[in-house]
């Protein structure tokens, strides 16, 4: 399977993220767990992996498997570090509004190429660079309003606290991704494998999340595995399938192509949401919208282009054959 068509499939699946989870509401509010959503999304890609490894090893007795507990405790960091890049989340939109929050995290871009860099080593092109920080520009463009409204004046109003929180949520975001790919390829394991141990850790720690939200609130609805079908929907269902598949694909991209990949999917993803949600949720397009959209097609021509499409690299000159015999001709002269 070639990388960019599972890129384009991560692509239109992310998109249609926020629309499904926006069409499970009911008169604006969920009428289900949203924390069940995570967990649900954790488990399905364990069991579905866990059916893929079984699979393969029908097939191929000799699939490699690291079962050593230095290598697999290694996959519990991802884990670690999303649970706290969620609770990050949480504090950064107590100091800032919605805006300001999507627009900061636009920041994940840079710091995902900067840490591919210093982590995995991985040397980009000065050209692939100025695509990435287009990529940053491009995205946030789209989503500045128009400076006529009130959202405008909140940009850059919000405590200092706000934008550090923001940065350090960028820095987590990227630092999982990052970090989940040096796992996929510090060996040659199963990717299937590789699949379980991630997400048997996944499931792990979103149940703790689940019972810590059920102590906080004292038990009042009752523990979750009591409620956790409740008012769920076909749509809700959606979401959860959705999230599941897309984990799959990212962790594929993971170990076949990398984080920069996975980074311009989202990225064109989230412009692809804006677009369906003209024709969904009567959104109104902007000017800032069209000129993202134009600027991040520039960063994607430039990262993935071959360079001579690029640069126009002058073509050798070869002297004629009549030039060479002249040539010849004046050097017997000389001597």
């Amino acid at each position: 399977m070639q990388w960019y068509f599972v890129a384009a499939l991560l692509t239109i699946l992310t998109s249609s993220q926020g629309i499904l989870t926006t069409l499970s509401q009911s008169n604006g509010h969920y009428t289900y767990d949203y924390g069940t959503v995570p967990f649900l999304a954790e488990f399905f890609k364990l069991v579905v992996s866990s059916l893929l490894l079984w699979r393969e090893r029908r097939v191929l007795p000799s699939t490699r498997m690291t079962t050593d507990w230095k290598s697999v405790r290694l996959f519990v960091i991802p884990s670690v570090i999303y649970l706290f890049h969620n609770n990050v989340q949480f504090a950064t939109l107590t100091y800032v509004d919605t805006s300001t929050y999507q627009i900061m995290g636009n920041l994940k871009i840079v710091t995902t190429g900067i840490l591919f860099r210093i982590f995995l080593r991985r040397k980009l092109s000065n050209l692939r660079w100025m695509a990435i920080v287009l990529l940053a520009i491009g995205t946030t463009t789209s989503q500045i309003k128009g400076c006529g409204e009130a959202s405008c004046d909140s940009l850059f109003s919000a405590p200092i606290q706000g934008y550090m929180l923001g940065i350090l949520s960028a820095c987590l975001s990227a630092l999982a991704g990052v970090y989940t790919e040096f796992l996929m390829k510090k060996n040659n394991d199963s990717l299937y494998w590789q699949n379980v141990q991630l997400y048997t850790f996944g499931v792990i720690f979103n149940m703790a999340r689940l019972l810590v939200d059920d102590f906080r609130s004292g038990f009042e609805r009752g523990p979750w595995w009591s409620r956790i079908f409740n008012g769920y929907s076909l749509t809700t269902w959606m979401v959860v399938l959705n999230l599941g598949s897309t984990g799959l694909l990212v962790s594929w991209l993971m170990k076949y192509a990398d984080n920069i990949v996975k980074v311009y999917s989202t990225s064109m993803a989230m412009l692809l949401t804006t677009v369906i949600s003209v024709y969904l949720f009567s959104f109104k397009p902007t000017l800032q919208l069209f000129l993202g959209i134009i600027v991040c097609m520039m960063s994607l021509h430039m990262y993935f282009a071959p360079p001579n499409m690029l640069v126009d690299m002058p073509s050798p000159t070869i002297a004629a054959p009549e030039n060479l015999k002249e040539i010849s001709i004046e050097r017997k002269t000389d001597s």
